[in-house]
């Protein structure tokens, strides 16, 4: 099962105490996947139609806890993915669908339905609870997270603007940075951040699904920490390397072309002991000489040598410090 998967396994297994919170939760996954009917004697019905099987199970259980109703649930082969199945949870009663859609605030008490199933009234999400519902339902119904292995992103479709706009505006109360972007006919609301995915995921109270995420970021990071502290380390022993063959360039030009005699005492130490250890530090040829010389010592010496095989390559004759 996919990331994605287990969260929406998680979530569709867990069931608010409070009836208000059931009832946002409700309201949630209706806007998304619900459609109402009316039959020809003005009977309502409404019905749930969902592709992923923790929406189908989260819906009925919570319509059966919230109004003590019993829902059916119809299940068909998807007509173009065959492997998969298509579920439809429906309330036949008039007067159960009734006061479902009445508790959600899609139907007035006058029993008129709402213009726009996909946007929420704001009675039904007055409580901070109840917006945690509200998102819990809204990303099981419609959202996904792709693998954080691979990287972090978080979204939820929505078939309207407006819908894309309420969802923001609920996930900006809990500081959360949501984005909406336009692809094809709908409006998504995502999150791209490793650390605001996991907020959310506190918010919707995927408690699971949180800590999962938070050991691979902790990895993840760590390895990278890993890899640019290797790269950091191979890149300064390229220059070391780089340096001391350049250096070593330089003395056995001095060394053929006029010979060590003509150096001062500590510039041909310098010299001798680098050709000796070519793969030594500065701070370790320092520790090797007699008296023991600071790495900026070292590096001043070795630096004075440079520009005598400079000068030599110049025919320059003045070499000597």
């Amino acid at each position: 099962m996919s990331f994605s998967g287990k969260v929406k396994e998680e979530l569709s297994r867990q069931i608010s105490t409070a009836r208000h919170c059931q009832i946002a939760e409700i309201a949630a996954i209706l806007s998304v996947c619900g459609q109402v009917s009316i039959s020809a004697n003005d009977h309502f019905c409404v019905t749930v139609h969902t592709e992923n099987v923790s929406v189908a199970r989260k819906y009925f259980t919570l319509v059966e806890k919230t109004f003590n109703i019993e829902a059916v649930i119809h299940v068909r082969k998807n007509a173009y993915l065959k492997k998969s199945n298509v579920y439809k949870v429906e309330v036949p009663s008039h007067e159960d669908t009734v006061r479902i859609l009445q508790a959600t605030k899609f139907m007035s008490p006058e029993q008129e339905i709402a213009d726009d199933l996909s946007v929420m009234s704001r009675l039904v999400i007055q409580k901070e609870c109840c917006k945690r519902a509200f998102l819990r339902g809204t990303f099981l119904a419609a959202g996904s997270i792709s693998d954080p292995e691979k990287g972090y992103h978080l979204e939820i479709v929505c078939s309207t603007m407006e819908r894309a706009e309420q969802i923001q505006s609920i996930m900006k109360e809990f500081e959360l940075d949501a984005r909406i972007v336009t692809r094809k006919k709908n409006q998504v609301v995502y999150l791209k951040e490793g650390s605001q995915i996991v907020d959310f995921l506190g918010v919707v109270e995927a408690g699971i699904a949180l800590m999962n995420l938070e050991n691979i970021r902790i990895r993840k990071e760590i390895s990278n920490n890993i890899n640019r502290k290797v790269n950091c380390e191979t890149a300064n022993i390229g220059k070391t390397v780089s340096a001391a063959v350049k250096q070593i360039e330089d003395i056995r030009y001095i060394e053929t072309h006029v010979g060590f005699s003509q150096l001062t005492e500590e510039l041909e130490e310098t010299a001798v002991c680098r050709l000796r250890y070519p793969e030594a530090t500065l701070k370790e040829l320092g520790e090797m000489m007699n008296p023991p010389v600071g790495k900026s010592g070292v590096n001043h010496r070795l630096r004075k040598l440079g520009r005598i095989a400079d000068e030599l390559r110049g025919n320059k004759e003045d070499y000597n410090d």
